[in-house]
């Protein structure tokens, strides 16, 4: 008997919970202050619009939303580092990094109140909308990889999935194919331990998610999802590498989702109070704002002038959200095809003139 091959997995982590630097030296380029404090900007802007935005569901003003509380250093870390060239294929939980993309925050808004426009963005043309169904994002970054290798384009796709969606066929097929063509695709999953009410131990036998692209025959690394730094790092070499022709690279980020899956969800069904507050100790906006702190790049007054320039931003949001006008019945029609099949077409003409009857009827 011989040995054939050996792998290990590497942990990647900079900034401690307390916001202290760890031993293992970070990149000098990712130290920079001011990119720090963008970062840091971007996280605290994220959370506003997250908690305003349960707000507005739970007063009837927004459909079904997917928090992304806890996770805003991995979102910020890849928005941040991604080109405007590159493309960006996001599950439900990347406001973040949808943010730092340029996408408004009233798109988003339109997007979870049900408006099918919140998905065509005036910034990040190329950019694919929230995806829903659990995986499939991760198909779409490989064939539009593919497409950049064919037409010798330094750009890359970028998926971003939860742990659970490691667990689909779509995310083994895409990890293989972009393995076997040596794709210019990042994909980077957002581990918060929990896909809705399972938990990530009973999700699957392997010591880590990252070694499942051991066998997709591509590199395989997990970072500390809670510090920016680390992720920062990973996505960066990851870039260049998918850039410069040598392929795909998986991320695995640990976190923590400190929400509820959806405002659809209760938790507390299946999770303990003793396990969030615990999470709560390693939320990756205080540790970057206590290393900021620590290092004299930050102060209370740029804490309270940030926190009122992000409710300003968020409000205006709002505003522009609900004062969009409803679109029409034919909307559910006129974003599937450039021209409607035949029974498509009669629908679409029954439910106008549906609608149409139910505005003579209250108007009576």
């Amino acid at each position: 008997m011989k040995e054939v091959a050996r792998f290990e997995i590497h942990y990647t982590q900079f900034l401690d919970p307390s916001g202290h630097l760890c031993d293992t030296p970070a990149p000098a380029e990712l130290l920079d202050v001011e990119s720090l404090r963008s970062a840091y900007r971007l996280m605290l802007l994220t959370r506003g619009f997250d908690a305003k935005a349960i707000a507005l569901q739970r007063t009837g003003q927004l459909g079904t939303y997917a928090s992304c509380l806890g996770q805003e250093a991995i979102g910020a870390a890849v928005g941040l580092a991604m080109r405007p060239e590159d493309v960006l294929f996001p599950t439900y939980r990347e406001q973040a990094a949808q943010l730092a993309r340029g996408v408004k925050m009233s798109e988003l808004l339109l997007y979870w109140g049900g408006d099918e426009r919140g998905s065509n963005f005036s910034e990040a043309r190329e950019d694919f909308p929230v995806c829903v169904p659990i995986g499939t994002q991760t198909s779409h970054a490989v064939g539009a990889a593919a497409a950049f290798r064919l037409r010798r384009q330094p750009r890359v796709a970028v998926s971003m999935c939860g742990d659970g969606a490691t667990s689909r066929g779509d995310f083994y097929e895409s990890l293989n194919l972009a393995g076997v063509w040596r794709l210019p695709a990042v994909f980077v999953v957002s581990n918060n331990q929990w896909a809705i009410s399972v938990p990530r131990r009973i999700q699957s036998a392997c010591d880590t998610l990252a070694q499942k692209a051991i066998a997709a025959g591509i590199p395989g690394l997990q970072v500390d999802g809670n510090d920016v730094i680390a992720v920062r790092a990973a996505i960066t070499e990851a870039l260049r590498r998918a850039r410069d022709g040598d392929g795909a690279t998986l991320i695995e980020a640990i976190t923590y989702r400190l929400q509820d899956h959806t405002t659809a969800d209760d938790a507390s069904r299946y999770r303990s109070d003793q396990e969030v507050s615990e999470a709560w100790k390693l939320d990756p906006i205080s540790r970057l704002r206590a290393y900021l702190a620590g290092t004299g790049a930050w102060s209370k007054s740029d804490e309270e002038s940030l926190i009122a320039d992000c409710a300003e931003r968020v409000e205006a949001a709002v505003v522009d959200y609900l004062a969009t006008a409803r679109e029409g019945a034919e909307a559910m029609f006129d974003n599937l095809y450039d021209r409607l099949p035949t029974q498509l077409d009669e629908q679409r003409t029954a439910a106008l003139a549906e609608a149409a009857s139910t505005d003579t009827d209250r108007d009576a």
